[in-house]
């Protein structure tokens, strides 16, 4: 028979308590380290599964000089890390009538009244491309709340040259109207607040939605050159500013409306009202 020594015996054992140590170490780390891919793997797939805003969202504006605005917003998306920091961008489309057609109109700046509006609005330009956040004091779960908003981009305006047909020597009179499309850099600021809003009646599964109000600095600025290939007699420095102050009522199922008052700082050189008010019927889709 063969005997083994003692020491041999404590050496196997000690040998197979680590290796199974090692063994339950390396497995844990393992099951770390896939449970962090799952982790990563499963937000990124919830942030694939999200379908994108397309045509989510548009407005109809009415403004007290006549003047009809109607948009949608084409696409709404975040640049940026998910979860983390990002850029909100909205992509708007055909928010100003009648652009790139031709309309009678008249030598002198009253050709392009619509341009006041236009100006002042952050909404405006056949194609519109801002970045807009509310940034809330606190963040808390509460309806109601104050913050500061803002809206930052570039956009296409429409402006319309007027000339006159000529035989060589005289002008017929007959006038010639062409669009003119120009790029417009804007901004606006301000304060907002808002509270809880719904439909007053028995039911007690109302919808809560939200009543705001807001007040803004607004300013834009188009070079001169622009303004000047549209309306060459102009003296402008292309900066044209303004505040608003406005208020709407947003429950998706029943209404959702704003109403919004202009004022320039700066009379503008082309066409001037006093007061501009603006009510706009809003519309959301959700997918």
């Amino acid at each position: 028979m063969i005997y083994l020594p003692v020491f041999s015996a404590k050496k196997m054992v000690l040998l197979l308590l680590i290796s199974c140590s090692n063994a339950a170490f390396c497995q844990t780390e393992t099951d770390s380290s896939t449970a962090e891919e799952e982790t990563d793997t499963t937000e990124i797939a919830e942030t694939k599964n999200q379908k994108p805003e397309i045509f989510t969202s548009g407005f109809i504006d009415i403004f007290n000089s006549g003047q009809v605005n109607a948009s949608a917003r084409f696409l709404r998306l975040n640049i940026g890390e998910p979860g983390k920091f990002s850029v909100p961008l909205s992509f708007y489309s055909g928010v100003s009538s009648n652009n790139f057609q031709s309309q009678p109109g008249s030598s002198d700046t009253k050709g392009n009244a619509q341009l006041v509006i236009d100006y002042i609005n952050p909404l405006s330009g056949l194609i519109n491309i801002s970045s807009d956040a509310i940034i809330f004091f606190k963040e808390t779960k509460k309806i109601t709340k104050p913050g500061l908003t803002y809206q930052i981009g570039e956009r296409l305006l429409t402006g319309y040259k007027t000339s006159f047909i000529s035989d060589g020597e005289h002008n017929s009179g007959d006038e010639v109207v062409t669009p003119v499309n120009f790029f417009n850099t804007f901004g606006s600021a301000g304060l907002y607040f808002q509270t809880g809003a719904w439909e007053r009646n028995d039911n007690s599964n109302n919808e809560v939605g939200l009543f705001w109000i807001s007040l803004r600095f607004i300013s834009c600025y188009t070079s001169p050159k622009q303004i000047k290939k549209f309306l060459p007699d102009i003296e402008t420095s292309g900066i044209y500013a303004g505040y608003s102050f406005g208020f709407g009522v947003e429950i998706n199922s029943v209404v959702n409306i704003k109403v919004l008052y202009y004022k320039y700082i700066k009379q503008p050189e082309i066409e001037y009202y006093p007061s501009i008010y603006q009510f706009s019927f809003n519309y959301c889709l959700k997918n």
